[in-house]
């Protein structure tokens, strides 16, 4: 069963010098192999986005460009990151419920997912995820 426990925030390698910072992510650098890339932007920071869960999909959030809130739940207890660091991206396992929320302006969410696209992995109903886990 997938809790919260098994969410980690990843830290990426970055090559610093007096030309600007260039963060990478290659090999081993993720726990999985991502097989797709998406971004949000322009998201009004009034604006939620998320709002299901994956049952087979791995996917790492990252902020390349200002800030915003991801909210988890493994359907036992809920906890909230806050993401504003381009270096840094937190890997969702399979199975947790996340939302995002409170985005700054300008703000870049890039996703790394383990999968193409498959309506079929999503959960999109919050109680019908809730009753998966019990």
């Amino acid at each position: 069963m997938t809790r919260l426990k098994d969410i980690k925030l990843l830290t990426f390698p970055v090559v610093e010098d007096n030309r600007g910072n260039l963060a990478f992510i290659e090999g081993s650098t993720l726990p999985y192999t991502f097989k797709r890339v998406y971004y949000l932007y322009d998201v009004p920071s009034s604006s939620e986005r998320g709002g299901h869960s994956h049952n087979e999909q791995h996917e790492t959030l990252i902020a390349l460009s200002g800030s915003f809130e991801v909210i988890l739940n493994d359907g036992y207890e809920q906890k909230s990151y806050f993401l504003n660091k381009p270096n840094v991206g937190l890997h969702i396992v399979p199975g947790i419920w996340r939302e995002l929320k409170n985005f700054s302006s300008g703000a870049i969410c890039l996703v790394l997912s383990s999968g193409i696209f498959d309506e079929g992995d999503y959960i999109r109903d919050f109680m019908l995820f809730k009753k998966s886990k019990f």
